[in-house]
């Protein structure tokens, strides 16, 4: 904030709440939970103000990411819940229900009512030292509190707000709760004078708002605890979460949406290849095995200090970073390409272990239907085996896990968050994948994936040799064994896949 020049002035109401116990609580700055301040404040604002200062209202900044965009790194919007709030705050319930065409007649006036908004915006206010992403609050957008003899007051950075202004680089207010109301006043609204009640912390770390809307929204059970770790993808972190009953509940719920839609969609390598009954007469991996192998791999926690390394849709990239923000659908969208690449890898290689598979296919049970390829789905295939799509997932999630910021994987972002079930935003989101730069490299890994002998020891007419060293792979001990030979395979690869595949065997 620039010194001299006037500024916008606002009474608020300091509320205190701290106890003496509070000071017992372990605090810790590098997992983003530093000591929070004992006040927040209470006080109203405009909503299409409060938006321009939150960094929702549309703008051009080129040195940050549009604030649309960067909320799916720590909560998801869906922009037809605003619509719908929009539709309340015109005439309210039941009108805002109707469809377009009654709305616009006036045989449904006598429904009309005051859309009120009664329940507080929580906000953070960042300050000057405050980082999000290796970007700052411009020092000439800094808010502000003051407390004098007249009471506390939060200084805003202008003297007269006006729809034009705009932050110029990181907006100086957090969304904590109450995206979804802001969002629902367009910058042409006619409710240039509606005002909503604002709950503000200043200089709340993250790890404490993960947990403040935890307990405004999960708590009460007002709505499914699965559904908040989407709005806010930091939740996936939380220790305190670990502990706790839902929070296990959860992984295993996104691990079977995951597998469900592998195994329902129809661009998937797995489509109705997948044993989700549990039936000793179906051969093909079970759901219970995908399930708990994506809890290995993708959905897993972070794993400690030492290894540093956990799943990519289930922790934080680097000790103190940030989550991927991803959607459900994006989560699938992802394993479907990845999976699609290494078949269509396998399907084109003229590799002599691909080649001797194809070479009998009499053999293998009727498990692979015509037109299929046995050395992707063949009962000799490790593959198509447990311990063949945990090793494949591993060094999958793996790599891409300790490639994420050269990969860019945050850059990812669809506009409407979505489940993985949601066959339209899976397909959306896996035609958008085409575009990044994660898509170059996983088909470059299943290229070289495709040169590994994925033979197993039962193979006929086997090498005794081969046959000898293939037995490794059977039994629980397999899952690590196939991993790091996956690896040591990897680690002759060029480029990114090899020196990362290096760093990854002195971690398995």
């Amino acid at each position: 904030m620039t010194k001299g020049t006037p500024h916008r002035r606002i009474p608020v109401l300091k509320v205190h709440q701290w106890l003496a116990g509070w000071n017992k609580i372990e605090f810790a700055p590098k997992e983003h939970r530093s000591k929070p301040s004992p006040d927040f404040y209470l006080f109203s604002l405009s909503a299409q103000e409060l938006r321009s200062l939150s960094g929702i209202s549309r703008r051009q900044a080129s040195n940050v990411t549009p604030r649309g965009i960067d909320l799916g790194i720590q909560r998801q919007h869906d922009p037809e819940r605003s619509k719908e709030i929009a539709r309340f705050v015109e005439f309210g319930y039941p009108w805002s229900t109707l469809s377009e065409a009654k709305r616009k007649t006036e045989e449904y006036n006598d429904l009309r009512k005051p859309g009120w908004l009664p329940t507080a915006i929580v906000i953070n206010i960042l300050r000057k030292a405050d980082e999000r992403h290796k970007v700052k609050v411009s020092p000439d957008d800094i808010i502000t509190l003051e407390d004098d003899r007249d009471g506390c007051n939060v200084i805003l950075p202008y003297a007269t707000w006006t729809k034009s202004w705009h932050p110029s680089a990181m907006p100086p207010l957090e969304v904590i709760d109450g995206q979804h109301r802001l969002w629902a006043f367009e910058s042409d609204s006619e409710a240039e004078e509606f005002e909503v009640p604002v709950v503000a912390f200043h200089g709340l770390d993250i790890s404490w708002q993960a947990y403040l809307f935890w307990t405004i929204n999960i708590k009460p059970k007002r709505i499914n605890a699965s559904l908040a770790f989407d709005l806010y993808p930091l939740l996936r972190t939380e220790n305190w979460l670990d502990r706790a009953e839902g929070h296990p509940i959860y992984r295993e719920t996104r691990s079977q949406e995951l597998t469900e839609a592998l195994w329902s969609n129809s661009e998937s390598p797995w489509y109705d290849r997948i044993n989700m009954l549990g039936e000793r007469q179906n051969n093909w991996v079970s759901q219970s095995a995908w399930i708990k192998t994506l809890m290995a791999t993708f959905v897993r926690p972070w794993e400690g200090r030492r290894n540093k390394m956990g799943g990519l849709f289930g922790s934080r990239l680097a000790e103190g970073g940030e989550v991927l923000g991803w959607s459900r659908a994006q989560q699938a969208a992802f394993l479907l390409f990845a999976w699609q690449a290494l078949y269509a890898a396998i399907h084109n290689t003229k590799k002599p272990w691909a080649t001797n598979l194809r070479t009998f296919p009499e053999r293998q049970s009727g498990l692979v239907p015509a037109g299929d390829d046995a050395a992707f789905y063949g009962e000799y295939s490790i593959i198509a085996s447990d311990q063949g799509v945990r090793g494949y997932m591993h060094v999958l999630n793996d790599l891409c896990f300790m490639l994420a910021a050269k990969l860019k994987l945050d850059t990812w972002q669809l506009e409407k968050a979505a489940p993985a079930t949601d066959s339209n935003a899976v397909s959306a989101a896996y035609k958008s994948i085409n575009k990044q730069p994660v898509a170059g490299f996983v088909q470059e890994l299943a290229q070289s994936l495709a040169t590994f002998d994925w033979r197993t020891s039962a193979t006929p007419d086997l090498p005794e040799p081969d046959r000898r060293a293939k037995l490794v792979f059977r039994g629980s001990s397999g899952y690590k064994e196939l991993r790091i030979q996956l690896l040591e395979h990897l680690k002759g690869h060029a480029g990114d896949i090899g020196n990362t595949s290096k760093r990854l065997l002195g971690l398995v």
